[in-house]
């Protein structure tokens, strides 16, 4: 097997949702085990909530995320995103993806043609995630390149 880089995020007590949206968005199959699951809880309070969850795409995705659970400090930060990119045979792929994480989310550059000649959009998703979507151009030569 590869070495692989993937998102792992962190929740608080909202993983479960999280997740389960974006499979709905991504498809795939999802996985949740949970503190109680995995016999982990420190605390009563900490047994339903997710320990770890794994969503594998079709398309090769892999994004993981959990619970954070009080004994441990959560801190939402703005210093990453999750980046979903490809070229023009993607383009409704990822148009789709993009119209489902749109929903409930706060757009802060809509999905449009960018300076550098790729379509490219930015939102926060309704859970806190921030995501950036590239769709290359023609040429192939834009930001996902």
């Amino acid at each position: 097997m590869p070495a692989t880089l993937n998102p792992y995020l962190n929740f608080k007590d909202n993983a479960r949702d999280a997740m389960t949206f974006y499979q709905s968005v991504l498809g795939g199959d999802l996985t949740i085990s949970t503190f109680d699951d995995l016999h982990a809880a420190m605390d009563p309070s900490e047994g339903p909530l997710v320990m770890h969850s794994q969503l594998t795409t079709p398309g090769g995705f892999t994004l993981m995320g959990s619970d954070t659970p009080p004994r441990m400090e959560y801190r939402p930060g703005n210093n990453f995103s999750v980046s979903l990119s490809g070229g023009p045979e993607t383009e409704d792929e990822l148009r789709g993806y993009w119209d489902r994480l749109a929903e409930g989310a706060t757009v802060s550059m809509p999905l449009q043609k960018a300076i550098w000649g790729d379509t490219f959009g930015m939102l926060t998703d309704r859970f806190g995630i921030a995501w950036l979507v590239n769709i290359a151009g023609q040429s192939g030569q834009g930001a996902a390149s």
